[in-house]
C-alpha cells in the first residue's frame, strides 16, 4: 500500500512539473515554470525523482526562452544531477538523460558537481542506435525527446538525422497505436530533421496528436516544444 502510494504520488508529481514547463513555455513566466517545487527543498526523494523522470526538458524554458530557472526548482534539478549519476550498467537513455540534465546546466553557467562532474561534457556512446530497427529507434528517440534541441550537437541527434523516414515512419505507428506521448516526442524530433515526406503532414499530425491526446501535460509539453523549436536558439 505504502509503495502504491508512493508511486501515486511520484506521478502526480511528474505531471505536476509537466505542466509547469508548459504554462512556462506558453507564457513565457519563469515563475510558473518552477511552481510545483516553490518551498520545496533540494533533498526531497519524491521532488528529486520526478525530476529524473522529467529530465533535463525540466528547464526547457530556459534553454528555448531564456528564462532564469526558480531558485527551488534549479536546486532541487541540480541536486537530483549530483545526487544520481547513472551507475555503469545503466541503460543508454538513462546515461543520455543524465548528460542532457548537465548539459542544461553547463547552458545556464552552472556547472554540476558530483561523482561525474569531470565527464559531463563528455559524450556517451550512441552506436546502439546504430542498426535499430525503425520502431526501436523511435522509441528510443522519443525517450530522449529532450534532446531534440535547435542546434543541438550530439550523437543521439546526428542518429536521427540520417534516418528522418524512419522517425516518420514511427511517428505514423505511435499515432495509430495511440500512443500519444511516444507520438508527440516523435513529433518534436521530425520538426528538426531535413528530408521528412511531405506526405507525412506533420504540422496536421501533431494537432491530431494535441487534440487526441494533448490533455496529458507531458504529451503537451512535447508539443508546445515541437511548436517553438523551428525559432528557438540555444544558450
Amino acid at each position: 500500500m505504502e509503495q502504491s502510494s508512493t508511486s501515486a504520488l511520484l506521478q502526480g508529481t511528474v505531471l505536476d512539473l509537466a505542466s509547469d514547463v508548459v504554462s512556462a513555455l506558453r507564457s513565457g513566466d519563469h515563475v510558473r515554470a518552477g511552481g510545483t517545487l516553490a518551498g520545496v527543498s533540494a533533498g526531497d526523494g519524491v521532488a528529486r525523482a520526478a525530476v529524473r523522470v522529467l529530465g533535463a526538458d525540466l528547464l526547457l524554458p530556459a534553454t528555448l526562452l531564456r528564462l532564469e530557472p526558480a531558485p527551488d526548482q534549479l536546486a532541487v534539478f541540480q541536486d537530483a544531477v549530483a545526487a544520481h549519476p547513472p551507475r555503469d550498467d545503466a541503460a543508454p537513455t538513462v546515461v543520455w538523460s543524465h548528460w542532457a540534465m548537465t548539459r542544461a546546466l553547463r547552458r545556464l553557467g552552472r556547472p554540476p558537481t558530483g561523482p561525474l562532474a569531470d565527464d559531463a561534457g563528455t559524450e556517451p556512446d550512441a552506436r546502439w542506435l546504430d542498426d535499430a530497427g525503425w520502431q526501436y529507434l523511435t522509441h528510443q528517440l522519443a525517450v530522449l525527446a529532450p534532446l531534440a534541441l535547435p542546434g543541438e550537437e550530439c550523437a543521439v541527434m546526428r542518429a536521427a538525422r540520417r534516418r528522418p523516414v524512419d522517425v516518420a515512419r514511427g511517428f505514423v505507428r505511435a499515432v495509430r497505436r495511440r500512443d500519444w506521448q511516444q507520438a508527440a516526442g516523435a513529433g518534436r524530433w521530425l520538426t528538426l530533421l531535413e528530408g521528412v515526406p511531405a506526405t507525412l503532414g506533420l504540422e496536421a499530425g501533431l494537432d491530431f496528436v494535441r487534440l487526441m491526446g494533448g490533455s496529458d501535460p507531458r504529451v503537451a509539453l512535447q508539443l508546445e516544444a515541437a511548436h517553438l523549436m523551428p525559432a528557438g536558439v540555444l544558450l
